[in-house]
């Protein structure tokens, strides 16, 4: 289920908007519901946040015994369209 984030419509106004949903809150939601239109405690508006995705870093590319040892074949080309298995 996928993380997604939420803000008030008006985070400066503390009258319209409680301290949840000023400073945004994530909520864990099924990808085929509708996102929330409304702050679940205040009933106030709010938008959804699009935020930056966790990725892994490669610092460094895979050699052919760490390819190998994850179950990869190892191919290396010998000739016009010939590959030989290492």
């Amino acid at each position: 289920m996928p993380i997604y984030e939420y803000r008030s419509e008006a985070p400066e106004d503390p009258e319209i908007s409680c301290r949840v949903c000023a400073r945004g809150f994530e909520l864990r939601r099924p990808v085929d519901r509708d996102p929330l239109v409304v702050c679940p405690l205040c009933k106030h508006p709010v938008r959804k946040i699009i935020s930056r995705i966790n990725t892994p870093a490669i610092t460094k590319p895979l050699s052919v015994s760490d390819a190998k040892k994850a179950g990869f074949t190892v191919l290396e080309r010998r000739d016009q369209g010939v590959y030989e298995k290492l």
